[in-house]
């Protein structure tokens, strides 16, 4: 029997505020996109390469998000990568590719500096 891996961890800072919405069942889930910045060197020059991906969480860990994380608002994501696929009104096919989330550390925004930071800041959400 094959085994396939499907795991990520990515760090970056929401894009915008997260938008929770509560499913049929009462279950809440909330999605956020953020930004991670990859930084290497070309020709003596240091390059930044920036992907935005949009990220979902379930449950206790949505509501923990909506309520804590705001735009600006650093965060490290492990989760799994999900491919969602359909055919619209017209008969073309889209899909889009996101994380679904197991576990947030909320970490410092943009705007803060990680070594200033007080340790007592830092919140870590596992649900």
């Amino acid at each position: 029997m094959l085994s396939n891996m499907n795991s990520v961890i990515i760090e970056g800072n929401l894009v915008e505020d997260p938008e929770i919405k509560t499913t049929p069942n009462g279950t809440a889930v909330c999605q956020f996109a953020i930004a991670s910045n990859r930084y290497y060197k070309a020709n003596n020059d240091t390059e930044k390469e920036t992907s935005f991906l949009s990220v979902e969480t379930w449950a206790k860990l949505a509501e923990n998000c909506a309520s804590f994380l705001k735009k600006g608002k650093g965060v490290r994501v492990v989760g799994r990568i999900k491919q969602d696929r359909w055919v619209d009104q017209h008969g073309k096919h889209n899909s889009r590719v996101k994380i679904v989330a197991d576990h947030i550390d909320f970490m410092p925004g943009k705007k803060q500096n990680i070594e200033t930071k007080k340790e007592e800041d830092k919140h870590d959400i596992v649900f």
